[in-house]
């Protein structure tokens, strides 16, 4: 994401390119898991869980991603150690292209039910979503899928280092190329998208200036009558004190905005003498956490909140800790 035209979004219509100027506000239904026939999917499922789940249907997907100025490579990690039957999805890559550079925008439909194609996932696979960290880019994986109409979807909470850390198996190799799936073109849902009426012509992915200028307003508005929007980084970029981890790019953040570390709604737990990987903490905990920064506004299904950050990764954790309270929320993706 761009954080120079969150920082002065006073005078980003004469700052920016209008292409820059795009994102896409997607609303979900506040549901802790999803029924589909007879079964119900969890959003958050432990390691034990996935271990016990059916191998035939079961896709466990490997979306470790890194901050741009962390030295590691997901690809070359998955090789060395993976969950057994775990193929990779690279959030990168399964995106749109942007005319800025900006990184795992959300794909076109078409894009997206090629990646799944790609690497063996049918409509009535439950796909499990985990990365190397814990929980930290998985939230955002899931939040794509639902947002094309994945039913039976999750994500693993502990991620690859609490699979390990519970005893179960792991593999590591190459794999030979996955058997290729069928995936038909997606049908986003109509509560995923704001403030549109036309779905039938409309992309989740689209360059939406409507909505721009939308949260543009909103960051001109007095706070008082403000929309709700948190942000996900930490408290030192948001208050321009810590330098952003992009290259010649501005930290602050949007005005009106609210603080709410994404690290605030995971807990470390120890894994050895020297690693330690994330949890999403209780619900209980996490309630407490956001009526804390929600003040007065209070939290409840109909509480109509945004979820922002660097580039639309970790505002996926604020994302999931909602969804898992039952409350709507949206992603701000640049």
């Amino acid at each position: 994401m761009l954080i120079v035209s969150r920082v002065q979004l006073h005078n980003f219509a004469a700052k920016l390119p209008s292409k820059a100027a795009c994102f896409r506000l997607s609303l979900v239904s506040g549901k802790r898991s999803m029924s589909t026939g007879n079964a119900t999917y969890s959003l958050v499922i432990t390691p034990s869980e996935l271990a016990s789940l059916p191998r035939s249907s079961t896709k466990p997907i490997d979306v470790t991603w890194f901050m741009p100025n962390v030295p590691r490579d997901p690809y070359r990690e998955f090789l060395a150690k993976r969950i057994p039957g775990s193929r990779r999805l690279d959030l990168d890559e399964v995106a749109s292209e942007h005319e800025l550079g900006l990184k795992h925008m959300m794909p076109s439909s078409e894009v997206f039910a090629e990646a799944c194609e790609s690497i063996g996932i049918e409509p009535s696979s439950h796909v499990v979503f985990y990365d190397s960290i814990g929980v930290f880019s998985s939230p955002r994986a899931l939040f794509m899928f639902k947002a094309f109409g994945h039913k039976k979807a999750s994500i693993l909470n502990g991620g690859l280092p609490g699979w390990v850390h519970e005893g179960h198996p792991t593999e590591s190799g190459e794999l030979p190329s996955a058997k290729r799936a069928s995936y038909p073109k997606p049908t986003l849902d109509s509560k995923f998208i704001r403030g549109k009426t036309d779905l039938k012509c409309l992309e989740f992915y689209s360059l939406n200036h409507a909505d721009y200028a939308d949260i543009v307003k909103n960051a001109q508005t007095a706070s008082n009558n403000a929309e709700i929007v948190l942000d996900a980084r930490s408290r030192g970029r948001f208050t321009g004190v810590d330098p952003e981890p992009r290259p010649s790019l501005s930290s602050g953040h949007i005005p009106n905005s609210r603080s709410l570390p994404f690290t605030e709604l995971l807990e470390s737990r120890t894994a050895g003498p020297d690693s330690s990987y994330t949890v999403l903490r209780p619900a209980t905990e996490t309630k407490a956490i956001f009526e804390e920064v929600l003040g007065n506004d209070g939290l409840g299904p109909q509480s109509n909140i945004i979820n922002s950050c660097g580039s639309g990764m970790t505002a996926g954790v604020l994302w999931l800790a909602l969804q898992e309270l039952g409350v709507n929320s949206a992603i701000y993706d640049e």
